[in-house]
């Protein structure tokens, strides 16, 4: 954690200093009446009680009034450069007739929403098409956010490193063109992909160990990869002191990624006592992704042009990842937030993730745990985000309502009153306050049809 003598002259800048009515500062403790958040520069300064706080004579006072402030949130499974619903009518056409500089924006455009959401972090886990890798493209929207040239939240960018015929690889249709080095095949080929990935400027090696749900002509429990190359991919991105993320459907797909050291397991869907036990005990996260598993996401899919096969196959696994969830949340297994959002739901319903989960059975407290501490431990940056403490970044929302009586209300726009990230305020939506990241409203912009 950094200490307060090497704080950049940046961090010890103009103080302000937030007041609301409720805290929940991300570590699962109990909540704090009457507030107050000290920030100086972009870092968290001081939090205590309104009675006991010390505030400087010459701060900025801001003041959320009837508020619950809680640690930005996060979505650790996501992808922004997929064809959405929210910005086109139909995947299967859009995929080849959208050139990467324009998808890119609307990456941009979909990360946006999420952030004016109360979403301050992302990790986007990648993305291919017809003219191969978007690596290069969502690199440059991180980059371009952390420049402050736009407005965004922070974002870790994943990069599809797998064998060829992979999960991954089968996004896209079988009988399309493949350009470029996106796939490989045994573990001296896939190091090199790991390594063309990295020097791209990935902070995430993102692999597949098992089959899928949401793509034509492959079923769940097809291996992915060996043994061999899921460890070489594994090692690569450990050797740059980067994330390897693994799907893994089948409980074969987990113990091979328990055995590789993934740093997390994405998607909870096949189950049993030995590998949660596994899991359990290295300690290692795994991201839900359910979201994605709900009639409303199939529906959505279903009108985004989705082929029947791949219907049946998602409405198939929904109750596999709901009976999941329950038994490793009951297993004590870490959970962080993740939505595998991308053709489908709306880019900026992430929320709507925890209550599938306090509907699961999960207590509203862990649920927004999941979200922030679990989060920001996942991705290794515990040390900086995920709660509310003096020293750490100044990620905060002010939420109008109480998210431990009504977790859904932190899908609702109006109530997200207040997203800082780093000490910046980028949404004010107080009374009299009309600050937006997005400003054009859904159903204002065009739904891209090339039909």
């Amino acid at each position: 954690m950094k200490s307060q003598e090497f704080l950049s002259e940046a961090d010890k800048g103009p103080v302000k200093v937030i007041r609301g009515a409720a805290l929940i500062d991300g570590r699962g403790g109990a909540v704090l009446n009457d507030p107050v958040i000290v920030v100086q520069g972009k870092h968290i300064k001081s939090v205590g009680p309104r009675d006991k706080a010390e505030v400087p004579p010459d701060a900025e006072m801001i003041d959320a009034e009837g508020c619950t402030l809680m640690p930005g949130m996060m979505d650790l499974h996501i992808h922004t450069a997929m064809f959405n619903c929210m910005t086109f009518h139909n995947h299967r056409v859009a995929q080849f007739e959208i050139m990467p500089h324009l998808q890119q924006m609307y990456a941009l455009f979909h990360a946006q929403n999420c952030f004016d959401m109360g979403f301050t972090t992302l990790r986007d886990l990648g993305m291919n098409g017809p003219r191969g890798l978007l690596v290069d493209e969502m690199c440059a929207v991180r980059d371009a956010i952390n420049a402050g040239i736009v407005e965004g939240p922070r974002m870790l960018i994943g990069a599809f490193t797998t064998m060829t015929g992979s999960h991954l690889d089968l996004i896209q249709p079988r009988a399309m063109y493949r350009w470029g080095f996106n796939t490989a095949d045994g573990p001296w080929e896939l190091r090199k992909l790991a390594r063309k990935n990295l020097l791209s400027g990935a902070d995430v090696i993102k692999t597949c160990a098992s089959g899928g749900g949401g793509t034509d002509k492959e079923e769940p429990d097809i291996r992915n990869m060996t043994q061999e190359e899921l460890d070489a991919i594994v090692d690569e991105a450990h050797a740059l002191h980067k994330i390897a993320a693994v799907h893994c459907f089948t409980t074969n797909a987990q113990k091979m990624a328990m055995k590789a050291g993934a740093d997390t397991i994405e998607h909870m869907v096949f189950s049993d006592d030995e590998t949660i036990g596994m899991i359990k005990e290295a300690n290692v996260p795994v991201t839900p992704t359910l979201s994605h598993r709900t009639d409303h996401a199939i529906q959505l899919r279903r009108e985004l042009g989705t082929s029947e096969f791949v219907l049946k196959k998602m409405k198939y696994l929904q109750p596999f990842c709901f009976e999941t969830f329950q038994k490793m949340y009951k297993a004590g297994i870490r959970i962080a937030m993740g939505t595998d959002m991308g053709f489908e739901p709306h880019m900026g319903t992430n929320a709507a993730e925890l209550e599938i989960y306090v509907k699961l059975g999960m207590k509203p407290m862990d649920a927004i745990l999941t979200a922030t501490r679990n989060a920001a431990e996942a991705i290794k940056l515990g040390h900086e985000l995920g709660s509310i403490e003096a020293d750490k970044l100044a990620d905060i929302i002010a939420v109008a309502g109480d998210p431990l009586a009504d977790i859904a209300c932190l899908q609702d726009k109006k109530k997200i009153q207040i997203v800082m990230k780093e000490g910046r305020i980028y949404a004010d939506r107080r009374p009299g306050k009309s600050k937006n990241v997005v400003n054009v409203k859904p159903g204002e912009w065009k739904i891209v049809d090339y039909l």
